[in-house]
């Protein structure tokens, strides 16, 4: 929004000055991006009247000039000018010797031998406009000898806004000035409008067939008006001032009105209208050619404004130019209409053009000010250009309600933080122009028709806050009581596990949790992902069950960066479905390595990490916890290299050498292993236990016995732990046999034996009776044979 200082100060004159206006609607949310002077400084410049041009006797295209610049015959002047369109009888700005303009200080001088006492300026000249032919052309009533710079009011600024969507009532001069009265506590003066009595009975037939989208439609006809006439200065200048150039008296008007009340409006020539005026969408064989040259071939969902035959304009948006009002033209049919937002919404950009129409309409006008300001266009119609006015056609439909809202007094204070009083807040409520009642401390608020934005409590409240300032609502910096919160003794945090991790050399990576459909059945089996209704990318179209994916990844940009040993680890959230189809989060802690064991150096032969390696990590993560390995087939993992990880009866996880076929298909040169664990079964570890520390000395036995291959350690560890006599303190393998002189499915299991009391030492009888009573377990429940 572009309008002048002074056409606002002749609706609210505020005692505030340009920049502190500026300032004071800036922080009620109107934003005004620019304050910009009218013209540049200067000065002794005035009107005068070329009262005779003669040709310059040495000089083809230079003219000597008689002036009148006052009264007296002192101000009769000779001036040489070179412009085209000077002429005698013509009233121009003209720069008297010492006058400063922007770009020059007037001198006597002589121009090819004659004497020229002045300038005969243009607009460009005098700091105007940026592009001027000729001189500035002025009214033939300007009054000669008056200063220029008040006569064309340039002691001016033009304020340019940058409006929010939802303050549509500020495209308008009038909300403006509503805004400032409203902000400044002044008084607003708005121009009277009078009904104006019809001279004529002539009227033309409206037809709203798409009243859902018009639900508000007034016209009338004017004959007999004159084209002919110029638009007085006042209107130009303010057009001009609002960036609108001049057209015709006519086109002039509608666009003052828009600008000056915010309602858009659209002339035609009566006489290229055939039977009624239509409101209604277009048909798909329908074509316009718009006034700014545009022929569109219509849709459907366009609205038109029609006659019989034929579109006369795109509603809301532009005229056509086969109806426009033009040199010749005596008898019109003004309009003046409400179009519902949503419809003209989005239309513009649709054509590839907008409007100062369309981005009136797309954001909702005041419909109670449509007729009002067709009477105030008809005004400046009939006293400009004359004609005779017919009565108003009005259709009218359903209107948008305005509903009445609740502002609690105390709501008020508890959103804003300050304390208010109910006068204050019936003050701001009247200075804002709302009808309200009030009932104890709630006020019931009707949002004016020209407020689309008013519609629930907080809006109100927003309004209080705007005129109450934002300034000057104290700022508070939040305060709250801390204090550390305990840290459990049984648990480790999501800190320690990481910083475990790194100390074991693993760097931490974070990645999506929207991961690629492939990852999923490749790495997890999974048929069914949980899908994105929307994803941000093809490759990013579900949410993965397994952080396994993402460090592959990871992995390759790596080794594409020449790197040769990665190990990473990430901890994140993975969705699966349960049994019932709803989806679960689980916290899942990963990790991967690749490469040589160590960084290539002298002291340390290389060698490829290995599965072991791996498992030494994750029993540094479980220290506190019992934990075992156990034959485990996963579709990532390489069928006779992964292990399952198991506390007690309960998985939480799994590791192993990545599967030969991903391996290929992923393009990884050596072998990966991986691990994956549930994050939740990391975090809890066993409280210390203080114990009688023994006096006596600890007795060693190792054992040696046979046993099927397929029976597992971890079974035998469990069996003798469970059922050891109270005397042995520790039991260890150290050594596994197979190979010659032992049968293909057996193998060979060394284990170390330590018992202790602290009662006493203890005899060799003793000892050799709880190490025989192991034997007899293990004989029993694996069919164990004590190896010679």
């Amino acid at each position: 929004m572009k309008f002048s200082e002074n056409w606002l100060r002749t609706f609210v004159n505020s005692p505030c000055s340009s920049n502190e206006l500026a300032q004071a609607l800036t922080m009620a949310g109107i934003e005004v991006e620019s304050v910009q002077p009218v013209a540049s400084l200067f000065d002794k410049v005035v009107v005068a009247e070329v009262l005779s041009v003669e040709k310059h006797p040495t000089a083809d295209r230079l003219k000597v000039c008689n002036v009148k610049t006052g009264k007296t015959e002192e101000d009769l002047l000779q001036i040489v000018c070179g412009a085209p369109n000077v002429s005698a009888g013509i009233k121009v700005p003209c720069a008297l010797i010492g006058a400063n303009l922007p770009d020059l200080v007037i001198k006597k001088a002589k121009l090819r031998g004659v004497d020229s006492a002045g300038m005969l300026c243009s607009a460009r000249e005098l700091g105007i406009s940026d592009a001027a032919e000729g001189l500035l052309l002025l009214p033939a009533d300007a009054p000669v000898g008056v200063n220029f710079r008040s006569y064309y009011q340039l002691d001016d600024n033009i304020f340019i806004l940058s409006l929010t969507p939802n303050r549509a009532d500020c495209l308008g001069i009038l909300g403006v000035a509503r805004e400032v009265a409203a902000i400044t506590a002044t008084d607003l003066r708005v121009p009277e409008i009078r009904s104006i009595t019809p001279e004529t009975e002539d009227t033309l037939r409206v037809h709203v067939i798409a009243s859902e989208a018009c639900p508000l439609y007034c016209g009338r006809i004017i004959r007999d008006i004159k084209l002919d006439v110029l638009t007085p200065l006042w209107i130009t200048q303010r057009l001009e001032r609002s960036g609108i150039r001049s057209i015709n008296p006519v086109v002039d008007i509608t666009n003052y009105v828009l600008l000056e009340t915010g309602q858009p409006m659209h002339a035609f020539d009566l006489a290229k209208i055939t039977g009624t005026i239509q409101v209604r969408y277009a048909f798909s064989h329908e074509k316009i050619q718009l006034l700014n040259g545009n022929e569109l071939d219509l849709n459907s969902d366009l609205l038109l404004i029609a006659d019989e035959h034929k579109p006369l304009a795109l509603a809301g948006i532009m005229g056509g130019v086969e109806s426009s009002v033009t040199h010749g033209t005596t008898d019109i049919f003004l309009e003046s209409a409400f179009f519902i937002p949503a419809v003209i919404s989005g239309k513009s950009f649709c054509l590839g053009f907008s409007s100062d129409s369309a981005y009136r309409f797309e954001r909702g006008v005041d419909f109670a000010a449509t007729k009002s300001a067709l009477e105030r266009a008809t005004y400046l119609i009939q006293t400009i250009c004359g004609g005779r006015v017919g009565p108003v056609t009005e259709v009218k439909h359903q209107l948008p309600q305005r509903h009445a809202v609740n502002v609690r007094t105390e709501r008020i204070k508890r959103v804003l933080g300050i304390n208010i009083t109910q006068d204050q807040v019936n003050d701001y409520f009247k200075r804002l122009g709302f009808e309200f009642s009030v009932k104890g401390d709630v006020f019931n608020v009707t949002p004016p028709t020209y407020r689309f934005d008013l519609t629930i409590e907080e809006d109100f409240i927003e309004e209080l806050a705007r005129i109450f300032g934002y300034d000057h609502i104290p700022t508070h910096l939040p305060h709250t009581d801390m204090a550390m919160l305990p840290a459990s003794e049984a648990e480790f945090s999501h800190t320690e596990i990481k910083r475990l991790l790194m100390m074991r050399d693993y760097q931490e990576v974070i990645n999506y949790a929207f991961v690629d459909a492939d990852w999923e059945r490749d790495f997890a089996d999974n048929e069914r992902p949980i899908t994105l209704k929307n994803p941000i990318a093809s490759q990013m179209s579900v949410m993965r069950s397994t952080l396994i994916g993402g460090l592959i990844s990871n992995l390759q940009f790596n080794l594409n960066r020449k790197q040769i040993r990665v190990r990473l680890f990430e901890t994140g959230c993975c969705f699966v479905r349960d049994n019932e189809n709803n989806y679960k989060q689980i916290e899942k802690l990963a990790g991967l390595s690749y490469g040589d064991i160590a960084s290539e150096q002298w002291g340390i032969p290389a060698r490829n990490v290995d599965f072991y390696d791996i498992k030494a990590d994750i029993e540094v993560l479980c220290r506190d916890q019992a934990i075992y390995f156990k034959k485990f087939s996963h579709p990532a993992l390489h069928p006779g290299k992964s292990a399952q990880i198991c506390i007690g009866d309960k998985s939480i996880g799994w590791l192993g050498e990545f599967h030969p076929r991903w391996q290929k298909k992923y393009g990884l040169q050596r072998n990966v292993v991986l691990f994956e664990l549930e994050l939740e079964n990391l975090l809890l570890k066993s409280l210390p236990v203080a114990r009688e520390i023994s006096k006596f000395p600890l007795i060693r036995r190792d054992i040696a016995i046979i046993v099927d291959n397929d029976i597992s350690v971890h079974a035998l560890l469990t069996s003798m732990n469970a059922e050891k006599s109270i005397i042995i303190s520790d039991i260890t393998l150290f050594d596994i046999y197979r190979g010659k002189g032992m049968e293909s499915t057996k193998k060979s299991l060394a284990f170390r034996i330590l018992l202790q009391d602290t009662e006493k030492t203890l005899t060799d009888e003793e000892a050799d009776f709880a190490v025989t009573s192991l034997i007899k377990i293990l004989e029993s429940k694996f069919s164990a044979t004590l190896r010679n």
